[in-house]
This record gives C-alpha cells, sequence and structure tokens, in this order.
C-alpha cells in the first residue's frame, strides 16, 4: 500500500530482516502549467507555514514517542500514525516545493488521491538504536543538510528551466528526486518510524528483467500494463548522479561560507584589546 501511512505488518517481518526503508512514490516528469510554476512558491506560502506549525508539534510528539520506544520497543499506534501522516503532508508540500509535481497539496494528512505517497511501515525497534538515536542520526543528517544547502543554491536554475520548458528535464528530475526521498527516509528515522538508516542517495539497483510471458501457442505476449513510477525504483542517469554530487559539494561550500561569515561577524562585533585599555 502506498498511501500516507500504512499499517504495521505482521510481526514476522519485524527485525533486521524485514526491515522496511520507506519508500517515496512520485509520478515520472510531466508537463507542468507555467503559471504555477511562475507563481510556485508563493501558491505554497499557507502550505509552508502550516507544515511548520505542525512540525513544532510533531518535534513534541517525536520526544514523547522516545520515551515510548525506550520503554515498549515501538512507537505507540496513535503517535505512530500522527508522525506518518505529518511526514506524508510534509513530502507532498516538499515535492510540489522542488517541480516534482504540478498538483497542489491538499490540506491534509490523508490524501489518497495525491499523486506523491509515501510507504511507511513502523514496526518493532532496537531500544538501544532509540536510546542513542541523536547520535546515530549525525551522519545522515550532515548529509541532508548538505543536500537541501545545494540544492537551494541552484533551484532558481531548475525554475528557470522548468518555466521555459514546462517540465522537469528527466537528469534535474532524478536529482531532486533523489535529494526528496533521502530527506523523506532521514526524516522518518528521525521520527523512529522506521528502523532502517537512510540509505541509497544514488538511486536503486536496476531490476532484473523480467521475461515476457508465453502463450499456449508458445508466443510471447507483452506483459500486463503496469502504473509508471517515476521513483520506485529511482533509477538515476549519470547526469543524475552528477547533480546529486554538485548539491553535496554546493552544500559544502554553502555551509562554510556560512560558518565563516559568522565567525568574522562575531569578531567585528567583539571590542579589541588596544580598544579597551
Amino acid at each position: 500500500m502506498t498511501t500516507g501511512w500504512t499499517p504495521r505488518p505482521p510481526d514476522a517481518a519485524y527485525g533486521p530482516a524485514g526491515e522496511h526503508l520507506p519508500e517515496l512514490e512520485v509520478p515520472p516528469p510531466g508537463r507542468q502549467r507555467r503559471w504555477t510554476v511562475l507563481l510556485r512558491w508563493l501558491l505554497l506560502l499557507p502550505q509552508l507555514i502550516v507544515v511548520a506549525v505542525l512540525g513544532i508539534a510533531a518535534f513534541f510528539v517525536t520526544i514523547a514517542g522516545w520515551f515510548a520506544a525506550l520503554v515498549q520497543g515501538r512507537l505507540p499506534e496513535g503517535i505512530a500514525r500522527f508522525l506518518g501522516g505529518f511526514l506524508a503532508y510534509d513530502t507532498r508540500v516538499s515535492a510540489s516545493a522542488m517541480l516534482l509535481v504540478d498538483q497542489y497539496p491538499p490540506f491534509s494528512f490523508d490524501a489518497p488521491g495525491h499523486p506523491v505517497r509515501i510507504e511507511l511501515r513502523p514496526g518493532e525497534l532496537n531500544r538501544l538504536a532509540v536510546l542513542f538515536r541523536l547520535v546515530l542520526l549525525i551522519p545522515a543528517a550532515i548529509v541532508t543538510s548538505l543536500l537541501q544547502y545545494g540544492w537551494a543554491a541552484v533551484c532558481w536554475v531548475f525554475w528557470l528551466i522548468a518555466l521555459v520548458l514546462g517540465r522537469m528535464p528527466q537528469p534535474v528530475y532524478g536529482a531532486v528526486a533523489a535529494v526528496a526521498r533521502f530527506r523523506m527516509r532521514y526524516l522518518a528515522y528521525v521520527m523512529m518510524l522506521t528502523s532502517a538508516y537512510p540509505k541509497r542517495l544514488f538511486g536503486d539497483p536496476a531490476p532484473a528483467p523480467v521475461p515476457a510471458p508465453v502463450s499456449a501457442q508458445g508466443l510471447q505476449t507483452p506483459p500486463p500494463a503496469t502504473p509508471v513510477s517515476g521513483t520506485r525504483p529511482l533509477l538515476l542517469s549519470t547526469g543524475a548522479k552528477v547533480l546529486v554530487v554538485l548539491f553535496l559539494v554546493l552544500g559544502l561550500g554553502v555551509g562554510g561560507l556560512s560558518s565563516t561569515t559568522g565567525t568574522t561577524d562575531e569578531d567585528m562585533n567583539e571590542p579589541s584589546w588596544s580598544a579597551t585599555r
């Protein structure tokens, strides 16, 4: 099921062998209305305000879930549903802001008709991993921050491209989708909606080819049509992978520049020894 939140699977699926990596479902790049691209971030302003307010609530619910998971070894049902619903809503808004889809996200946790969906299967958690969650998530937090800084540095270029072409080119779409998916998986790990550490930033391995079924007359028939997804699996071209690396490099540069600027401002605001003598 690829809705905003998926009920827990049977207990047999828990544990490392049944560890479920959250999935993101986004349709392939298609035509977008240029006027919505032009005004995208303005149109999403109410959504961003709601996400920010709900994010404050999700922060405190996550803290409560942390204590509960330490005792029970899993998130309570109500907490998992709220955090899962919030993550689905946040992901839909982010996908729209990143120009992955044209359809406006509804003000709702549950949006079965929206093309952006996530699959979550909250289950058993390792209490030791829960206890040291803040330490364990540091590497993923660094990668997520670099990706977001890097994307923010060049997002205006993607906005111009989408405005001119009326769509996202495939390499750009793949790289941006990789950022959106990794961020979603990182947040799911932070909120203990999964025990799977964020991974596969550079896409999924290509699936094995499925042989065409053979009819009674010995002739191969085409496989039945299936819904097409642009991110499940997420197959990145060489150009898309280069863009992901560019995001990381730019993020490192922007982050370093911000730190340097902050340090310089502090130094300028500090009184010198000569002035205080």
